[in-house]
């Protein structure tokens, strides 16, 4: 039986918050090898508090965006090998730099590290793994530091309210009303939200509790938002 792939965009915070948190990488890496029989995974990592304090440096000294989002894009790329010495034999050994290098590494291995691909403007690691989940012809979860999409961001917001399901239309034009900004606090950039729509591509938005991840993959009721029709 040929295993399905799934795209899984990680959010830096998550990876390398403020205040380190191991147990989440553990349950994130028991989560996905109790689901290695059936699924591989291709795992696009954000660059989170590392990505915007390199930003923050450069945009002091007047560098340009694109400046600025090479260096969210190096940080990317540092947090996907971090996680490839955690995952071990498990995951690639070498770091992919473009799509067909993902899929190669894919035939291969359990899970895939990557950070962001290649500069594309006014992006973050969200598009490059709404970019590969059309590539690679699946679906798509998104895991971030709030438990899915909301009206409004709900830290600083407390009256936000949370929204469990909308469709790829109505997502894309609540992403596209926001103005991007590189190191920007969103579930899910500007881009992406219009490869999701574009390519019909079925997304999942969930938090830190990884038990959704088996949750989605054996259609069972999750926490989270799914986008989608």
């Amino acid at each position: 039986m040929e295993k399905k792939v799934i795209v899984i965009s990680l959010g830096g915070s998550l990876i390398v918050p403020e205040k380190i948190n191991f147990n989440f990488l553990k349950k994130f890496r028991k989560e996905l090898r109790k689901n290695y029989k059936k699924y591989k995974f291709v795992v696009v990592c954000g660059g989170g508090s590392i990505a915007r304090k390199y930003i923050s440096i450069l945009k002091h000294d007047n560098k340009s965006t694109k400046e600025e989002s090479l260096a969210g894009i190096r940080a990317t790329r540092m947090n996907a090998l971090l996680l490839m010495q955690l995952f071990g034999k498990e995951a690639n050994d070498t770091l992919p730099l473009d799509m067909k290098q993902v899929k190669s590494n894919l035939a291969k291995n359990k899970v895939v590290f990557c950070g962001a691909l290649r500069f594309t403007k006014n992006a973050t690691s969200d598009t490059t793994a709404a970019k590969l989940a059309h590539f690679l012809k699946c679906d798509f979860i998104n895991i971030t530091n709030v438990k899915g999409l909301y009206t409004d961001n709900p830290f600083e917001n407390p009256k936000a309210k949370f929204i469990p399901y909308e469709t790829w239309k109505e997502f894309e034009k609540r992403a596209l009303r926001r103005k991007y900004h590189a190191g920007q606090h969103f579930v899910l950039d500007q881009d992406a939200s219009t490869i999701i729509r574009k390519y019909k591509i079925k997304t999942y938005i969930i938090g830190q509790d990884t038990r959704n991840i088996t949750k989605i993959l054996q259609g069972k009721k999750f926490v989270g938002t799914l986008i989608y029709g």
